[in-house]
């Protein structure tokens, strides 16, 4: 119930995503995907509720310390529980009984009836017309007769366990994978401007892959809300293209044991970088993928071959239009904290197609329009496999146990041609109705010349 009030709460609150939350997160991920937490929530919670829900980890409970232990504990309890009752379920369905005393064929219980004028090889005849396995055994002047249909489907129990435990170890497998294995889990975004190119593992990587986004499209509807985003996506290894398709939402491209989803989107700077000379230093989008806590799009961008960085905040004008705030900045040193320190250098608002000159860092820096950037996740998930199988598993137990329930009878034939007969089921079967086919049947297989008979009992 703990788990199910935590996974409650995980599906309600927005949780942090992966890649701001792992162990290879940066810091400034973090910082800014709570900033958006907070923006989100402060308004209605309060500042300091939301500062307690970071601290219990309620923005990020599927990957804290203490639901990993909940789990841990409903691994080993389901475990525990299987293997202890494995045995008696066993004996259960394989231990029979086809002698049973006079008292248990006595026609007032429930699921009893007795007919007369029928032999042994009659009633046998019934039960494997009903699907029953039929075991005979002879014993004190009676002929004893056991039917069976579907004997051992209560150990389909076991199947539904193993999925559990399947599927809580699958989620462990994604999250942390299993490292003296080689087994690696990795859920990282990689965010690209149209042309551009990203490392998908680290640097070095046997087989490294790359991703280049040849496209972005974010078509809108007439009402101003997007109608689709996509990105033309190819993949490259050992600089061999070895993939590519055009990913949405719901439609990722997977290869080469990773997963890559298209996430997110937003808009890009496009600038042109040149020194004094008219070198260019850069030229192409800049991805605004940060939030300060105004909400712009922003991000610091460093000028190549000059100590200078950009902070880039995306404004509009009066009319609509782009404004691109650009503030230089020159770093100074560090102070007794061990913070980095600045010195502003300029202050511009750029519209597109306007140039602005910094003389003294010798660069020209021209803002030639907005384009935007896609935000895909690469994932690999090494538990993917194993949660299929847990699901298969899962499911044919379940469907076994509610599908193909047991029914047994037991009938006790005498010399006379007197039967008495008893019948039992497991739940999720209308036995009454199938029992009163099977004395249906028997009535009717009984000897010729007999009198009309009905099955007598409750």
């Amino acid at each position: 119930m703990v788990i199910v009030v935590a996974a409650l709460v995980g599906m309600t609150v927005s949780q942090l995503p992966s890649f701001a939350t792992g162990p290879n997160a940066a810091p400034s991920d973090y910082a800014t995907q709570m900033a958006l937490i907070h923006q989100r929530y402060d308004a209605t919670l309060g500042v300091a509720v939301v500062n307690l829900f970071e601290r219990l980890g309620f923005f990020e409970i599927f990957s804290t310390a203490w639901f990993g232990l909940l789990l841990l504990l409903l691994f080993l309890s389901i475990v525990v529980c299987t293997l202890d009752r494995t045995p008696r379920l066993w004996r259960d369905v394989h231990t029979v009984h086809v002698v049973q005393p006079d008292p248990y064929f006595d026609p007032r219980l429930p699921g009893r009836a007795a007919t007369d004028a029928l032999d042994g090889d009659a009633v046998r005849g019934v039960l494997r017309r009903h699907h029953f396995r039929v075991r005979e055994v002879e014993a004190g002047g009676f002929r004893y007769l056991y039917g069976d249909r579907n004997q051992y489907t209560r150990l389909a129990t076991l199947l539904t366990h193993l999925g559990l435990i399947l599927f809580i170890a699958a989620a462990a497998i994604s999250a942390h994978g299993i490292p003296q294995l080689g087994i690696v889990s990795d859920d990282r975004p990689l965010v690209l401007a149209t042309g551009d190119t990203a490392t998908v593992q680290p640097i070095g990587t046997p087989g490294l892959l790359i991703v280049k986004n040849l496209g972005f499209s974010a078509p809108l509807l007439p009402n101003g809300m997007f109608a689709d985003f996509t990105t033309d996506l190819a993949v490259y290894q050992d600089g061999r293209l070895i993939a590519r398709k055009t990913i949405r939402v719901n439609d990722p491209l997977t290869v080469d044991g990773y997963t890559f989803h298209q996430n997110f989107f937003g808009p890009a700077a496009d600038l042109l970088i040149r020194d004094s000379s008219g070198a260019i230093l850069w030229s192409g989008p800049v991805p605004l993928d940060d939030s300060p806590a105004a909400g712009h799009p922003y991000r610091q961008f460093v000028v190549p071959g000059r100590e200078v960085s950009l902070d880039l905040l995306l404004d509009t004008n009066p009319d609509g239009s782009p404004l691109l705030l650009v503030v230089g900045n020159q770093p100074t040193g560090v102070n007794a904290a061990g913070q980095q320190q600045f010195t502003s250098l300029f202050a511009w608002g750029l519209t597109p197609g306007v140039s602005r000159t910094e003389a003294a860092q010798g660069f020209t820096v021209t803002f030639q329009g907005m384009s935007s950037y896609t935000g895909v996740i690469a994932k690999k998930d090494p538990g993917q496999e194993l949660v299929w199988i847990a699901f298969l598993t899962l499911i044919t137990g379940l469907a076994i146990t509610f599908y193909l329930p047991r029914r047994r009878v037991w009938a006790r034939v005498a010399r006379s041609g007197e039967l008495r007969i008893a019948g039992r089921s497991d739940r999720y079967v209308d036995f009454g109705r199938e029992f009163a086919g099977l004395l249906e049947d028997l009535v009717a297989a009984r000897r010729p010349g007999s009198a009309p008979s009905v099955p007598s009992g409750p």
